[in-house]
């Protein structure tokens, strides 16, 4: 896995909760507003944090953090994000993901075995103008897929919208 960044404490990130973040480089988007724009093009440039590291710093501060969100760039595109979720969960943190809910068959592990406590998805565009405003082709359904399974998962989560003036409109997020 490619961890590329933490930050120690959060009190925003994740809502009612004292949390580290998790920064998770690469991403299948190419949003013109990517808020972390080093972790999708040139992150090899990046040192990597080794897991070990991060799972060392988590056990250091076990009593005064509630959990941990995990982030990137797209964090399900890791293989190895279930095995990592599951070394933070034994330790007692809950797990936040921040996802863009590309990838469902990821999603729907993560679920399915318990490893998440709370989602917040990105919701670019409406979905007739995601590949315009993505800038890659992307399959409608998973986004589609991605947006059910949360809503039916019992899960606290959480829909989003990063608002750019020129990009999206009004109606864009009515019809959002």
């Amino acid at each position: 896995m490619l961890i590329k960044g933490i930050q120690k404490t959060t009190l925003l990130d994740y809502p009612g909760k004292i949390a580290s973040i998790i920064f998770l480089a690469g991403c299948n988007f190419r949003c013109p507003y990517c808020q972390n724009p080093s972790l999708v093009n040139g992150y090899e440039e990046l040192p990597t944090i080794p897991e070990r590291e991060i799972i060392g710093f988590l056990r250091g501060r076990l009593k005064w953090l509630d959990g941990v969100c995990i982030t990137g760039g797209e964090p399900t595109l890791h293989k190895d994000l279930p095995r990592f979720i599951s070394k933070v969960k034994k330790d007692g943190l809950l797990v936040k993901l921040d996802t863009n809910g590309s990838n469902p068959g990821m999603l729907e592990g993560l679920l399915g075995e318990g490893l998440l406590d709370y989602v917040a998805m990105d919701i670019k565009v409406p979905l007739q103008r995601y590949a315009e405003v993505v800038k890659t082709k992307v399959d409608m359904n998973k986004i589609q897929r991605s947006v059910e399974m949360i809503r039916g998962s019992g899960l606290d989560y959480e829909f989003r919208t990063t608002v750019v003036p020129g990009l999206l409109g009004e109606e864009d997020i009515t019809e959002i």
